[in-house]
C-alpha cells in the first residue's frame, strides 16, 4: 500500500481531533436568561363591561375621518419612521455579514506579467496564470453561530424600535389632534365670555348714565373685560403651536397646512379592554425589543468565551500557470495545495478575558433594563386605568358645575339688574362661570388623553411576529 502524503496525514489527524473537540462547544454556550418578572394575574383597575381589546387602527375608534387622514399622512412621509426603517435595512445587512462566516471564502485570481532585460538579446519572458483559493474556519466553539445569532437578535431589536418608533408617532399625531381641538372649544368658550362680559358693560354703562350704578362699577367691568380679552391671546398662540407640530409630524410645512376640526366634542373616547398583565410581553414592541437585545448580548458572552479557546482554519488553493496564453488554455502547468493551521491564544495581557466580563456585564446590565421595562409597563397600563376612570367621574361633577354655574350667572345678572345685588356679585358669576367652562374643556381633553395612554400602554393592537 503506497504511503499517504505527510501533509495530508497530519491534516487528517487535525481534522479528527477537531471533530473531538467539537463535540465540547457546548462549553461556550450561556443559557439565556429567564424573565426577571413574576407578572400579576390581573389589574387593580377594572375596565367597562363594553370594552374592546386594543386594534391595530385604533385610531379609527375616536370616529374621525380627519384624524384617520392624518394618521395615513404620517405614516407614508414622517422622516422619523423612514429614518427607523433604513435602520432596519441597515442591520438586515449586518446580519448577512455576520452569517457569511459560517460559510467558505473562494476567490478567483488571474495574472499576467511580461519581463524583458535591455542590453541583452534574448528575448522576453512572458507569464500567464489563473488560481482558485478557498478557506474555511472550523467553527469549533459555536463562536461564528453566536455572531451571526448576535446579529439576527439585533435585527429583530432594531424592527420592534422601528414598531416603537410607529407607535409614537401615531400616537403624537392623535394626542395632537386632541389637543388642537380643545384649544378650540377653550377659544370658544373665551369668546363666549367675551361676550358676556360686553353685554354686562352695556348695562352697567345705562345704569351708570341712570345714576344707579357708580364709575366704580363702570371700571370694574372694563377690568373684567380687558382681562378676558388678554387671556385670549396666550390660547391663540397655543393653538398655532399646536398647529405647526401636528403638520411636522404629517410631513407637511406649516405654512398652508390646516385641520377643519372644531371641537373635541366631535371625538368619541374609546372603551379599552387591558387584557391580562402576562399578554402585555407580546403586545408591546418595546418589551420585545429589550428581550431581543437581552438574548442578543447573551450570545456575545458566547463569542467572547470562546475567543479564549484554539481556532482551526482550513485553506486550499489551485492554479494553472504557462509561459504563453495559448499554453495557459491548452498544456498548462497545474499546482495545488492544502493546509491548515491551529490558533491558540497564549498571552494577551488579559484582553480577552476582560472582553468576556465586559460581554457578561452587558447582559446583566439588559437584565436590569428588561426588568425596568416591564415594571414601567405594568405602571403605564395601571396608571392610564385609573385616570380613565376617575376622570370620568370627574367630567360628571363639572358637566353639573358648569350647568349651576350659567344659572348662577343668569340670577346674578337679573337681580344686578333690579338693584338688588351689587355688581361684585355679578362679576363673581362671570368668572366662576369661565373657570367652569374651562376645566371642562380641559377634563375632556385630559379623558382622551387617558385612553390614548391606555392604547399606547398596551402596545396599540401590536402583536408579537
Amino acid at each position: 500500500m503506497k504511503p499517504s502524503h505527510p501533509a495530508l496525514s497530519a491534516l487528517r489527524s487535525l481534522t479528527s481531533w477537531a471533530i473531538v473537540m467539537a463535540l465540547s462547544a457546548c462549553a461556550t454556550r450561556t443559557a439565556a436568561p429567564a424573565r426577571p418578572v413574576d407578572l400579576p394575574p390581573a389589574y387593580i383597575e377594572s375596565a367597562a363591561p363594553d370594552s374592546a381589546a386594543p386594534t391595530a387602527d385604533w385610531w379609527r375608534s375616536f370616529g374621525s375621518e380627519e384624524l384617520s387622514t392624518l394618521v395615513d399622512a404620517a405614516l407614508l412621509g414622517n422622516p422619523d419612521l423612514l429614518m427607523a426603517a433604513e435602520r432596519v435595512r441597515q442591520a438586515d445587512a449586518q446580519t448577512t455579514i455576520a452569517g457569511a462566516s459560517l460559510f467558505p471564502a473562494l476567490s478567483l485570481g488571474a495574472g499576467a506579467s511580461r519581463r524583458e532585460t535591455r542590453g541583452n538579446d534574448s528575448p522576453g519572458t512572458s507569464a500567464f496564470n489563473a488560481s482558485l483559493n478557498a478557506s474555511y474556519e472550523i467553527d469549533l466553539w459555536g463562536q461564528n453561530t453566536s455572531r451571526a445569532r448576535s446579529a439576527e437578535f439585533a435585527l429583530r431589536a432594531t424592527r420592534f424600535d422601528r414598531d416603537t418608533v410607529r407607535l409614537t408617532l401615531l400616537s403624537g399625531v392623535a394626542s395632537a389632534y386632541v389637543q388642537l381641538l380643545t384649544l378650540r372649544d377653550r377659544l370658544t368658550i373665551a369668546h363666549d365670555n367675551i361676550a358676556i362680559a360686553e353685554r354686562v358693560l352695556k348695562v352697567v354703562n345705562v345704569r351708570a348714565q341712570n345714576g344707579a350704578a357708580s364709575s366704580l362699577d363702570v371700571a370694574r367691568q372694563q377690568s373684567a373685560l380687558l382681562g378676558q380679552q388678554a387671556a385670549l391671546l396666550p390660547l391663540q398662540l397655543q393653538e398655532r403651536q399646536v398647529l405647526y407640530a401636528l403638520a411636522i409630524l404629517v410631513d407637511k410645512p406649516p405654512q398652508g397646512f390646516a385641520a377643519n376640526g372644531a371641537s373635541v366634542l366631535g371625538l368619541r373616547v374609546p372603551e379599552v379592554a387591558p387584557g391580562l398583565p402576562t399578554s402585555l410581553l407580546t403586545r408591546r414592541p418595546d418589551l420585545a425589543s429589550a428581550e431581543a437585545q437581552l438574548a442578543g448580548a447573551n450570545a456575545n458572552v458566547a463569542v467572547a468565551r470562546a475567543a479564549l479557546l484554539p481556532s482551526i482554519s482550513l485553506t486550499g488553493s489551485a492554479g494553472i500557470a504557462s509561459g504563453s496564453l495559448h499554453d495557459l488554455v491548452n498544456a498548462p502547468v497545474v499546482a495545488f495545495s492544502i493546509g491548515a493551521s491551529l490558533l491558540q491564544p497564549i498571552f494577551n495581557a488579559g484582553s480577552l478575558h476582560a472582553q468576556v466580563d465586559v460581554a457578561s456585564s452587558r447582559e446583566r446590565e439588559l437584565v436590569l433594563n428588561y426588568h425596568k421595562a416591564i415594571l414601567a409597563a405594568l405602571a403605564d397600563v395601571e396608571s392610564a386605568l385609573a385616570a380613565r376612570s376617575r376622570l370620568s367621574s370627574q367630567e360628571l361633577l363639572l358637566v353639573q358645575s358648569q350647568q349651576q354655574a350659567t344659572r348662577a350667572l343668569r340670577l346674578a345678572e337679573v337681580r344686578y339688574r333690579e338693584g338688588a345685588d351689587d355688581l361684585l356679585v355679578l362679576l363673581d358669576a362671570q368668572r366662576t362661570l369661565f373657570q367652569a367652562q374651562d376645566q371642562l374643556a380641559q377634563i375632556r381633553q385630559s379623558r382622551l388623553q387617558a385612553s390614548l395612554a391606555l392604547l399606547m400602554a398596551l402596545g396599540g393592537g401590536w402583536t408579537a411576529p
